[in-house]
């Protein structure tokens, strides 16, 4: 399948689970997409783009070790996503990636998941959260950076800040993730 024909394909997503899950499903059984769906992903000005962040988020929640070999490619331009409805998927596999980096059970993310990759993850998250974003992206930025905290002594403080610098003007969604972050920074 040509990136053109998978552009087309997309069009075919919608919000339903079951499409998410059918296009994800395609793309894990046949791996040569997966660059091309990235390809589409960063067409960050398109609406399908967001369709591809979509398939992105559920192929990551279905198989993450299928996205080892795009690890370069995805955080080297996930800064540029910034239409809404890709916004939130793309902050979402940063938190799949970072969990499973700190998960207990082994897994090769561990070992694929460079510093680099981590560096560019702590900036997008810092961008979601600093940025006039929607709470989604906010509330995975706030996990992810908690969890990269313990590598990076640095981000608690920052983190911490921008959390308290925010909370009244924030959503109940926002205030009651941002204080379940600061118990756990504080502890």
């Amino acid at each position: 399948m040509t990136t053109e024909q998978l552009y087309e394909e997309l069009n075919y997503v919608n919000h339903s689970r079951e499409k998410r899950l059918h296009y994800a499903n395609l793309v894990i059984e046949n791996p040569d997409l997966i660059s091309k769906l990235l390809d589409i992903l960063f067409m960050v000005d398109d609406k399908v783009s967001c369709r591809a962040a979509w398939v992105f988020e559920f192929m990551c929640g279905e198989n993450l070790e299928a996205s080892i070999p795009f690890l370069d490619k995805f955080t080297e331009h996930m800064h540029k996503v910034h239409l809404d409805p890709a916004v939130r998927p793309v902050a979402k596999v940063c938190e799949y990636l970072v969990k499973a980096y700190y998960s207990k059970t082994d897994n090769k993310i561990k070992t694929a998941l460079k510093p680099v990759h981590k560096e560019r993850i702590i900036e997008a998250c810092f961008d979601y959260m600093i940025n006039d974003e929607k709470i989604a992206p906010k509330a995975y930025a706030m996990n992810t950076l908690y969890l990269l905290g313990h590598d990076y002594d640095w981000i608690h403080p920052e983190l911490a800040l921008i959390l308290e610098r925010d909370y009244q003007m924030q959503s109940s969604g926002f205030k009651a993730r941002a204080r379940h972050v600061l118990k756990k920074i504080k502890n």
